[in-house]
């Protein structure tokens, strides 16, 4: 046996009209919306109507403030009223109601309700533009019934919406906050609104869409763009880029920040569907890298959800993600030919944006690639200055190894560039496909000092023992020990490991911190490379005086100890977290060296 579902008219209508949108002043949209459509409906009829939206505010002392909604629109029959204002999620804008498409906002046949969150009742007074229909009034409540009644009153065809203050809602009913949020929500709608209150009467969307208007040259364009994102998002922008996509009708303009934006946080943009402000937090219009721009920007066919706060993610909308994404890369490429002073300050601002589209899209990589600035071993440069002063491209991929060897690096007069920054990596491992007559080379540490100058024979021979000491003492620590010539002298030794040596430190600081369980799992990961012979090298630079000294010592105790007190000091410039023996190893060296110096001193008294 088949049973209906039982609906709970009050709930479903608290539901609706007090949860379904983010805020109250909504309903102020609602209206705004419906009326529109009406009269779009009513321009379909009579091409030559010219549509109007009055809106007027009542106060009356003692009394709470009412609000009237007025368009002359289509209005509604009677059979309309039963159909579309009785029946939740049943909308007269929907394709099966017309026979040709039209470009209605609302879809979804909810909107009026959002009216109950500011008023126990809806009272609608409308007339159908159509012949021998008289007007009507209808009133709706919240507990879901509704009366209807003739008037004997003849007026002209539309629809008029009243709304009495709720106790609490008093501020969505005064003056300045209904004439702002029209303006908010319609500030873009082609039918003049007019808001009435008393002796004062403003149409106040007269200004439009300032991208769609006509300007004299291309400077007053840019203060007039520029004057309106300062008033839509109260802060000054670098540009102004035009947006435009034929799928989905979109356009509008998109505002450069003056500042750079944080990476992990994706700009929200004010949108408008046909006109109608959707949303001021849209986050899914524009394409990802597309993070240093705000934009303000009218879709005519994308399809909204059922909030009406945001776009539907669909075919539709990435088509059209792409295209405003094509906009701001001939905007950056257009400003590289035209202005390249104001292109180097827009690198300077947002050149992670320009980076995140170079791996993407193989053109635009290579107009500006160059332009683009790395570290490098010898202090920043852009990309084309190394270029300059080197054939090969070389870069390391992690940021500890690059800070790590720098310096050597620097010594040596070799320049490689900081490859560990966000989409650095990835660009310069591009560079060899996009420019097949430059070789790329990923370089490591270990690669760095077998650069390194070898010993002569009898400077061999005066280091051997030292040699056979240190690696005594570095043995503990899966490290073996080598000298070499490199700069800068004031560099008395460098560490550097391999993949699997940087993986096995890892291993065991995650052991240290971990639980038995845990630990016992990580004890297995890694129970082959325990086993294994040294995983990193120590080297030590002959040109440092203090190496020189230790090695032509005979004091073998102190060697060992100083020896592992370098590995330590290794470890920190190479900004390698040390592990709890490596940390007791610094302890006990460095107290060791403080009673040694004190038994120095008391025995010199």
């Amino acid at each position: 046996m088949e049973h209906k579902f039982q609906i709970h008219l009050r709930g479903l209508i608290d539901l609706l009209s007090n949860h379904l949108y983010s805020s109250p002043e909504v309903f102020v949209r609602e209206l705004l919306q419906n009326g529109v459509d009406a009269i779009r409906a009513r321009s379909y009829l009579d091409p030559q109507h010219q549509g109007e939206i009055t809106i007027e505010i009542h106060q009356r002392p003692g009394k709470p403030p009412t609000l009237a909604f007025m368009d002359n629109g289509t209005g509604l029959t009677e059979d309309e009223v039963h159909k579309f204002l009785a029946t939740i999620g049943e909308s007269s804008k929907r394709a099966a109601h017309w026979d040709r498409p039209i470009d209605f906002i609302g879809q979804f046949g909810i909107g009026l309700l959002s009216c109950f969150v500011v008023s126990e009742e809806i009272v609608v007074v409308t007339k159908s533009v159509r012949d021998n229909h008289k007007p009507l009034e209808w009133r709706g409540r919240p507990d879901g019934t509704y009366s209807l009644k003739t008037l004997e009153a003849d007026f002209a065809p539309g629809t008029q919406v009243f709304l009495t203050c709720k106790k609490g809602f008093e501020e969505h009913f005064d003056g300045d906050h209904v004439r702002d949020r029209v303006k908010h929500f319609g500030g873009l709608l082609p039918f003049p609104i007019r808001v009435v209150e008393g002796k004062q009467n403003e149409i106040v969307n007269a200004g439009g869409a300032p991208w769609r208007h006509e300007y004299r040259n291309d400077k007053e364009r840019s203060i007039a763009l520029l004057t309106f994102g300062h008033e839509a998002f109260s802060q000054k922008f670098f540009d102004a880029v035009p947006l435009r996509s034929n799928v989905g009708a979109v356009d509008g303009i998109a505002f450069v920040l003056p500042f750079t934006p944080n990476l992990a946080t994706r700009q929200k943009h004010r949108v408008y569907l046909k006109n109608m402000l959707l949303s001021e937090e849209a986050e899914n219009l524009l394409p990802e890298w597309a993070f240093f721009v705000r934009a303000v920007v009218n879709a005519n066919d994308l399809r909204p959800t059922a909030s009406r706060e945001s776009f539907y993610e669909d075919e539709k909308l990435e088509a059209a993600r792409i295209a405003l994404g094509e906009c701001l890369r001939e905007y950056l490429v257009g400003l590289s030919k035209r202005d390249p002073q104001k292109l180097e300050k827009f690198i300077g601002l947002h050149h992670l944006s320009i980076k995140a589209l170079a791996i993407q899209d193989d053109e635009f990589y290579k107009l500006f690639i160059h332009w683009l600035p790395f570290e490098t071993s010898m202090g920043e440069m852009t990309l084309g200055e190394y270029r300059e002063l080197n054939d090969t491209m070389r870069f390391i991929p992690d940021l500890d190894q690059f800070r790590q060897v720098s310096r050597v690096a620097a010594a040596q007069n070799e320049c490689i560039v900081n490859g560990a920054y966000t989409y650095d990596a990835e660009l310069l491992a591009k560079y060899s496909e996009i420019f097949p007559d430059v070789p790329t080379e990923v370089i490591d540490p270990g690669t760095l000092a077998q650069s390194f100058d070898d010993l002569e024979l009898a400077e061999q021979e005066e280091t051997h023992e030292f040699l056979k000491i240190a690696e005594s003492a570095l043995a503990p620590y899966k490290t073996s020990a080598e000298m070499r010539k490199f700069l800068p002298k004031e560099l008395p030794a460098m560490y550097t490991t391999d993949r699997e040596g940087r993986f096995i430190r890892s291993l065991e600081q995650s052991k240290e911190i971990s639980s038995p369980l845990w630990s016992g799992v990580l004890d297995n990961i890694g129970r082959r490379e325990r086993h294994a012979g040294p995983h990193a090298q120590l080297t030590f630079n002959y040109q440092n005086s203090l190496v020189r000294r230790l090695a032509a010592l005979r004091d073998q105790k102190l060697v060992h100890r100083s020896v592992q007190m370098l590995y330590v000091q290794a470890l920190l410039l190479g900004h390698h977290p040390l592990s709890s023996k490596e940390m007791s190893l610094l302890n006990d060296g460095l107290l060791a060296f403080i009673e040694w110096g004190v038994q120095k001193q008391e025995d010199g008294e």
